[in-house]
């Protein structure tokens, strides 16, 4: 393949990414949110905390934040299914539409982005294990913050989220989201004396 034919192929694939920003996700519909965040906005602050965790448990930052931007890019083709559609429906496995839609891009690329995908869909590295905890605990935090914005249907939401969580830090992020209010961070701490 061509240098040009490689790009044009990462290309489609930047492009098909972008549908992220314009898509819902979807099961919070169930909880009454008219206007829920959509799947890229879920995927940024999902690596920011996968980040952070990493941080907080020896893992790889880097490989977690890959992981976390790239485990729902699959729903540009797929949608986000709620968790009651997966009752009824059967989706071809992450891996599988990775594949398909890196297809096209150079073979660093797709060798990059499909074994990330693979990682995180085994969920065995403590890597994969410290991304999937940000997409919980991300989801967590977001139903705290619907609740605080008066949706009060997102119990199960916070309580599904929360038992799935792995690692000691994302239960303590959680308990800490749970006492916390989300706009606390606009009022600056309490300076301590200079001595």
């Amino acid at each position: 393949m061509s240098d040009d034919h490689d790009a044009a192929g990462a290309v489609r694939f930047i492009f098909e990414a972008g549908v992220l920003k314009r898509a819902a996700r979807t099961g919070w519909w169930f909880a009454g949110v008219k206007h829920p965040e959509s799947i890229a906005e879920h995927s940024f602050r999902t690596a920011l905390i996968g980040m952070m965790l990493a941080a907080m448990e020896g893992a790889d930052a880097a490989r977690v934040s890959m992981m976390c931007v790239l485990h729902d890019t699959q729903e540009t083709r797929i949608t986000d299914i709620p968790h009651i559609a997966k009752r009824y429906l059967t989706a071809v496995p992450n891996t599988a539409v990775t594949a398909d839609q890196v297809a096209g891009c150079p073979p660093a690329v797709i060798d990059l982005i499909t074994a990330a995908v693979a990682e995180y869909e085994a969920g065995e590295t403590v890597e994969a294990i410290v991304a999937r905890d940000a997409d919980k605990l991300e989801c967590l935090i977001q139903a705290v913050e619907y609740r605080h914005q008066g949706i009060d249907n997102v119990q199960r939401w916070i309580d599904s989220s929360q038992a799935a969580l792995k690692t000691a830090s994302a239960q303590r992020l959680a308990d800490a989201a749970l006492d916390g209010q989300p706009l606390a961070w606009l009022t600056p701490p309490p300076t301590t004396p200079a001595k």
